[in-house]
């Protein structure tokens, strides 16, 4: 990974920070995506301090806000000259349903738009860097999820757990499809579970929600080094070099559930994403 440059969302905390981590010890020249500035600050101190000379910079943005991409996307382009790798992690679980100001439901926002809007974005500058590789952050949490497409915002009978699950489905599916797309191009993308890893995930929630993740993850989650080991595989191992539009669990391509399968939904998906971002790729 020597002098390639990775982009990386969520990096602040959890799997995001170590995978900037291990990609910045195998020389990877860092451009590193988090919300709060304070923690932002103290990773950067603590990577520099790690690996000093490492070419690192934090920029921030809410990636559940149109507006804030559009602003790091011109910093990036701005700053980046190629792209050999992005990496998109950031996401969390909301208990109770928001709204973001263009009107998308907060999970769907940050979890899918999120991903569907910076790479989109970044799509041009990843083609003209190939070969290069996109890495999605999805979950097993997918299984037995089904997209509503009359109400993918559930604006009706919001549950925190199915849009997370739901968002995960779309992870997949936006995966599969932008792999469709990107065939010829030498730009590849992949999903992958990280396992329920004990990170901040979900400590955002308040109550019985926030009480129920932590109790749940001191009895079964893993730590974040071991979480980050399939993204770090797929952002870096010559092994997928010419793999594409697949779902990996423990550094192993694993079948999805049925409905993350279905090229017909993962058209749709892509077509609706457009809409509501407004905006189209040729």
């Amino acid at each position: 990974m020597k002098d390639k440059t990775c982009i990386i969302t969520g990096a602040t905390s959890g799997i995001g920070l170590q995978t900037a981590t291990r990609l910045g010890f195998l020389g990877a020249r860092l451009l590193l995506v988090g919300r709060n500035r304070q923690k932002g600050e103290a990773v950067l101190a603590q990577l520099r301090v790690k690996m000093p000379g490492i070419a690192v910079k934090m920029y921030y943005a809410d990636l559940s806000q149109a507006d804030e991409i559009l602003r790091l996307v011109a910093a990036l382009l701005d700053e980046a000259v190629r792209i050999d790798v992005l990496v998109n992690n950031a996401g969390a679980i909301f208990a109770r349903r928001e709204t973001m100001p263009d009107g998308l439901e907060h999970t769907f926002a940050l979890n899918h738009m999120g991903y569907f809007r910076l790479t989109t974005l970044l799509r041009p500058r990843l083609i003209a860097s190939a070969p290069a590789r996109i890495v999605n952050v999805a979950s097993e949490a997918h299984r037995g999820a089904q997209l509503d497409f009359n109400d993918l915002q559930l604006s009706t009978h919001y549950s925190g757990w199915t849009a997370y699950r739901r968002s995960k489905l779309a992870n997949i599916l936006f995966t599969r499809e932008l792999a469709r797309q990107l065939r010829n191009t030498a730009v590849t993308v992949n999903c992958l579970h990280p396992g329920f890893v004990a990170s901040d995930f979900g400590e955002n929630n308040r109550g019985i929600w926030r009480l129920g993740i932590k109790v749940a993850k001191r009895l079964g989650a893993i730590s974040v080094e071991r979480g980050a080991e399939t993204p770090v595989y797929l952002s870096s191992s010559s092994n997928v070099d010419a793999i594409s539009g697949k779902y990996f669990e423990n550094c192993r391509q694993r079948a999805p559930d049925e409905t993350a399968q279905d090229d017909t939904a993962a058209a749709r998906l892509w077509e609706e994403s457009e809409k509501l971002a407004g905006f189209r790729m040729p």
